[in-house]
């Protein structure tokens, strides 16, 4: 089988009429619109998302609970590891990327990486497995004993670790490749592309909700083996339907030109050699070629048009396509940047929200608790409802009124969920203040174990608005850096959307340490002791939410004055 993909380096053959532009089938023939890709091939793909996305939340939800419990960490300790691993799940990505853009091609990169995620969810499982668990190597911290086996230790970080490779591979690609399987060059497949992302969010929170509801509660109920060895299982699944799926996948083709790693860095390379050339010379060069809106940002760019001799000599400048693909990339970097606030408060689901939830009286009957992990549930089954309200009633309302076939701008969706990330933490802040002043009134400041007597369903409001924040912004953010980004960098765009949650988990975990030291130094009272009842998580909210504010400023600044790439103006406009 002659699979053509995207790392091929041929070049697309003379296509018929109703021919897909560089993109050909796995025998390596030009595509035909009919009988290739479009919905047939995206519903392999996002099968193949709800799997992965059932695996992965299978270990990260309920990770804290496992740290704590038969690994015994402290609620901080606990809490920096899992930012810490999220933060190099989401980082990874960018290297599986680069690796799917520059050498291997998406289809062949999510193949190796699927097989690497299925062997560390098989060695997670034996850790969970081994029969060291007995075997006595205790530290005394904060006058509890707290006991792991040093084997047993090693080999989960190891295999942890191993997942978050797999997953750095998987994830960008098949959301480019199922991306891919649209041409967003005609008006239905664009419309089509565009309800693919809230369709593909769809799917993957319905993986999610299944893990919350199912996973969490073997974990906490049955066994850890059989816990995470269920999503090695399903991870061998999703692998075979990606397969099956094979003959109907359209794979892009990549033209036989410089990388575009290479295209773009050198247009700042020539552009930091040419700052002593003439800028009115290179401004008259680029309103001579270059877009007008393009042209006014970023100016020093348009220096790399000229040669250090001020003139226009060939094979010593740059094209104007590739200085519009450096002004592109660079043009993402202010929004990036604005996005790392709300990954930091996205981040708080899995941890303290957990941590909150199982001090709380989490019964449904007198012999049935909800697993505190499973509150996540909410966030996806709030997902999980309102895409196909925002996608079908929404989207058609909105494209009247407007006139863009979104609806509204990529940008208007993720600033609306940023403003609804901040409302979550405001919300927070206030159950748990109701949380600590019952735990005073019935005098459990000093007991840790009890349970405190105000109904876990307290916490379900942040966790919707959660979910609605997540429907906004994260959707939005996948298409923006999908979109916006040059065609042979589409898994990069979306590692760099990616990225923004690894930094922002990676900030949680520097910020929670910062203020933990900062306020537990010198027999202090640390904002986040064990003992939640004696902890000020209301005050760590409520700098989250001052946090978000400044946050929210500085995007719609740069929202405001943010340029589309001509694609998306003209399918925007």
């Amino acid at each position: 089988m002659a699979i053509s993909d995207d790392s091929s380096g041929v070049e697309t053959p003379l296509l018929e009429e109703d021919s897909v532009d560089s993109c050909l089938d796995y025998k390596g023939r030009p595509v035909d619109r009919t009988n290739r890709g479009g919905w047939k091939s995206a519903t392999f793909i996002i099968g193949v998302e709800i799997a992965e996305r059932f695996a992965y939340c299978g270990i990260d939800s309920n990770l804290v609970t496992y740290l704590t419990g038969p690994l015994g960490q402290s609620t901080v300790t606990a809490a920096v590891n899992v930012n810490t691993w999220s933060g190099t799940a989401a980082l990874l990505p960018l290297l599986g990327a680069f690796i799917a853009d520059s050498f291997l091609g998406r289809y062949r990169t999510i193949i190796v990486a699927s097989l690497i995620y299925i062997l560390g969810l098989g060695l997670l499982t034996m850790s969970a497995a081994l029969p060291s668990l007995n075997t006595s190597w205790c530290q005394n911290v904060d006058t509890s004993i707290l006991c792991s086996p040093q084997l047993q230790v090693i080999i989960f970080f190891f295999s942890l670790y191993l997942v978050a490779f797999g997953q750095g591979g998987h994830k960008p690609c098949v959301q480019a490749f199922g991306a891919d399987q649209f041409d967003a060059r005609d008006p239905e497949e664009f419309k089509a592309k565009s309800s693919f992302f809230n369709w593909w969010y769809f799917g993957l929170c319905s993986g999610t909700l299944i893990s919350f509801l199912v996973l969490n509660y073997i974990q906490d109920n049955l066994s850890w083996v059989l816990g995470f060895g269920i999503p090695c299982i399903i991870m061998v699944v999703a692998l075979v339907v990606f397969l099956c799926g094979t003959t109907t996948y359209r794979y892009s083709v990549k033209r036989n030109e410089k990388s575009p790693f290479v295209r773009i860095g050198q247009v700042f390379v020539l552009a930091v050699r040419n700052w002593r050339t003439s800028s009115i010379a290179a401004e008259k060069e680029a309103h001579g070629t270059l877009p007008s809106a393009g042209s006014k940002q970023y100016k020093f760019l348009n220096k790399a048009l000229l040669a250090p001799d001020g003139s226009k000599e060939h094979g010593k400048v740059c094209s104007i396509r590739e200085v519009e693909e450096a002004k592109a990339v660079l043009r993402l970097v202010p929004i990036w940047a604005t996005s790392l606030v709300y990954a930091v408060v996205l981040a708080q689901s899995s941890t303290f929200f957990t941590k909150q939830g199982a001090t709380m009286d989490r019964s449904i009957t007198t012999t049935v608790k909800i697993p505190a992990a499973s509150l996540q549930s909410f966030i996806s089954l709030t997902i999980v409802l309102s895409i196909p309200i925002y996608d079908r009633i929404f989207v058609p309302l909105a494209r009247v009124w407007s006139g863009k076939p979104a609806g509204i701008t990529m940008l208007q969706r993720i600033g609306s969920g940023m403003f609804l990330s901040a409302i979550s933490m405001v919300l927070a802040a206030l159950t748990e203040m109701k949380r600590l002043k019952t735990a005073h009134e019935y005098g459990l400041v000093d007991e840790p174990e009890a349970t405190v007597p105000m109904s876990v369903w307290w916490l379900v409001p942040q966790y919707v608005v959660t979910g609605l924040s997540e429907m906004l912004t994260m959707v939005g953010l996948q298409e923006f850096f999908y979109d916006q980004v040059p065609n042979e960098l589409k898994s990069i765009g979306l590692a760099l959307y990616l990225s923004i949650f690894g930094v922002g988990s990676f900030l949680s975990g520097f910020l929670i340490s910062a203020i933990d030291k900062a306020t537990g130094g010198n027999g202090g009272e640390s904002w986040f002791p064990n003992n939640l009842n004696k902890a000020h998580l209301h005050y760590f909210y409520c700098l989250l939410v001052a946090l978000s504010a400044i946050e929210l400023a500085l995007f719609f600044y740069f929202a405001k004055s943010y340029i589309y790439n001509r694609a998306s103006r003209q399918m925007q406009s």
